[in-house]
């Protein structure tokens, strides 16, 4: 009996490590982004893209109101996977501290600074009793004051990672296979889109929908954010050839 009470407190507590080291409700928050629609990062040598599966589940459903990519600052985009209510909390704050930074020091925010601030304030929910950890895993691209192209990634835990190309969300594993298998460091970013939805495409059996699929850029020589309209997109699909055939 003690010992399965000692195992359901590891289980209910944030604050309390089991006996090898695991925190398990942040093990559940990545659990959570597994079960989320996948959302892809590229960086390429002109810009950052993000491709987002919106996974829209009805026909009557609004694609538009499906949120999973988002504009931080005029130069860093994200795109999320797991609890999208958790996700525009993150982003909601992500939005403040660029505007901070941009009030206090007259310049943009990083996207190393403004990615360590998030994963801070994501941390601290692992370690506050009454509290939880967020449910979702953030994708940060965007373009430096030296004009490099940047790319990470928020973990449940609060960690960031910097990456290439990586996804986020459901098939994690077999999207990165694709990408280290085509990934070129020396693509553009038509390249880099194009690569993303192949990546999705190739986890996907029936084609891709231009209304379920959220895609943005952001170049690094106007470093401005650019999010792709339906139209766009389809034309994009339809030269790659990925189109679902009800769409065809």
């Amino acid at each position: 009996m003690q010992g399965q009470s000692q195992q359901q407190a590891y289980d209910r507590g944030i604050t309390i490590f089991s006996p090898d080291g695991r925190l398990y409700q942040v093990e559940y928050a990545r659990e959570a982004v597994k079960r989320g629609s996948a959302s892809i990062g590229v960086r390429t040598t002109d810009g950052v893209v993000l491709v987002a599966d919106k996974r829209i589940s009805s026909p009557l459903l609004e694609g538009s109101s499906v949120e999973k990519l988002h504009k931080a600052d005029d130069h860093i985009g994200i795109a999320s996977a797991g609890h999208v209510a958790d996700a525009r909390q993150l982003i909601d704050y992500a939005r403040r501290q660029a505007q901070i930074n941009q009030l206090r020091y007259g310049e943009p925010i990083s996207v190393e600074t403004l990615t360590k601030a998030v994963t801070d304030n994501i941390q601290q929910y692992t370690q506050v009793g009454g509290a939880r950890p967020f449910g979702v895993a953030l994708i940060i691209g965007g373009i430096d004051d030296s004009g490099r192209p940047r790319l990470f990634e928020t973990d449940p835990s609060g960690t960031p990672y910097e990456w290439k190309a990586l996804a986020v969300g459901a098939d994690r594993s077999a999207i990165e296979d694709y990408l280290k298998e085509h990934y070129r460091e020396e693509m553009d970013l038509d390249s880099g889109v194009g690569l993303a939805l192949n990546a999705l495409a190739s986890v996907s059996d029936d084609g891709l929908r231009s209304d379920g699929l959220g895609i943005a850029t952001i170049d690094a020589e106007t470093e401005q954010y650019d999010e792709f309209d339906e139209e766009k997109i389809a034309s994009y699909l339809e030269e790659h050839d990925l189109l679902a055939d009800e769409e065809q």
